[in-house]
């Protein structure tokens, strides 16, 4: 108790008291702020994440469909001209008609014979 004081000691005693309490209690109030702005931190960056893979796939989809469309789009006259003066003088286009005319032979094997 506070002596020789122009105050009541027992008013001292209450604000000494009370300024004790709230030294005691800086600590965990400090941490619990930090974990409260740690938490909504990481609440903020799931919601960025989100919203990032949101606008992905919006871009994703678009360039999907600017591709189909590219495909759809596509020649294939032209397409299959440039393909045979790819492989014309091409040993590789030997090995494909080799191919085929296996794939023609099993073809027939396998085949149920006619009567």
């Amino acid at each position: 108790m506070a002596e020789n004081t122009p105050v009541n000691s027992q008013i001292t005693d209450a604000v000494t008291q009370s300024n004790l309490t709230v030294l005691g209690t800086a600590p965990a109030q400090s941490m619990a702020t930090a974990y409260q702005m740690l938490a909504q931190s990481v609440g903020v960056a799931m919601q960025n994440a989100v919203a990032n893979q949101q606008n992905m796939n919006t871009i994703d989809s678009a360039i999907v469909s600017q591709g189909i469309s590219l495909l759809f789009n596509l020649d294939g006259a032209a397409d299959a001209g440039s393909v045979k003066n790819t492989l014309v003088g091409n040993s590789d286009a030997e090995i494909l008609s080799t191919l085929q005319a296996l794939v023609q032979e099993l073809k027939a094997a396998k085949a149920p014979p006619s009567e």
